[in-house]
């Protein structure tokens, strides 16, 4: 009879995940890419990712991770996953009224926080 583990969950969103734990979520998927369906053969370096990211209201637990090869990782899952992130980060900080500047702001513009009088003096706003 096989003993009952209970699920790991990290304590907070920066705890590293387990050895045991990317073991046991290696077996969960039978050593399997999540992403190329291909077999990790033994040896090759493989990422145990976040399904759905932390940052997207993802949650930092055994439920949640599953086993990405080192190449889908840096090929196809960081680019798109860096790409949500940042969109979700920019709503967020709209949301808040945090919206961050772009750039340099234009000489003489509102955000540039100077203006120029009539008589060709340049002042603080």
């Amino acid at each position: 009879m096989a003993r009952k583990v209970s699920q790991w969950a990290g304590k907070d969103d920066n705890s590293p995940v387990p050895a045991r734990v990317r073991l046991r979520v290696f077996i969960k998927f039978n050593g399997r890419c999540q992403i190329c369906t291909r077999k990790i053969e033994p040896g090759e370096r493989w990422v145990c990712d976040h399904k759905q990211a932390i940052i997207n209201e993802g949650a930092n637990n055994e439920d949640n991770l599953w086993p990405i090869c080192d190449w889908c990782d840096k090929k196809t899952k960081t680019p798109a996953d860096v790409a949500e992130k940042s969109i979700t980060y920019r709503k967020r900080l709209k949301h808040h009224g945090l919206k961050k500047p772009k750039g340099r702001p234009i000489p003489g513009s509102k955000r540039s926080g100077l203006k120029r009088r009539f008589d060709g003096a340049v002042v603080k706003r």
